[in-house]
């Protein structure tokens, strides 16, 4: 029977630094030059080949606006932060977050009706 070795604790890493490299639109040597790294570095990482010291992945975490747990797939808190890129809206949404249930559902109303709007508009072609 064949054994089979445990999932590594940072399993996926290397293809999140990736991906989300490229989302932030960052090549390879930006992203180094932002966290204080080689060029070469960065690529090890993204191919396996390497893994970064904990300094370094506080770095890269701040570079590219998740959290360490989420660069190292520990957490799905930062989901959003990697889909919403707009980092004033993100805010935004930070803040209706906070508020009661009922003045969330009055945002959700005005964004509906607005986009609703909106698409009224693109359908008549004005």
């Amino acid at each position: 029977m064949k054994k089979v070795s445990p999932k590594p604790q940072n399993a996926g890493f290397p293809e999140r630094l990736k991906e989300l490299r490229i989302q932030k639109g960052f090549s390879q040597e930006e992203l180094a030059a932002l966290v204080g790294l080689h060029k070469n570095h960065i690529g090890r990482y993204e191919r396996g080949d390497s893994q970064p010291t904990a300094d370094k992945i506080r770095k890269l975490a701040d570079v590219l606006s998740v959290s360490g747990d989420f660069l190292l797939g520990n957490t799905t808190e930062d989901q959003a932060k990697v889909q919403i890129g707009d980092r004033d809206l993100l805010n935004l949404f930070s803040e209706v977050e906070k508020l009661s249930t009922e003045d969330k559902e009055k945002v959700t109303d005005f964004l509906d009706a607005f986009l609703m709007k909106r698409k009224m508009k693109q359908m008549v072609g004005r």
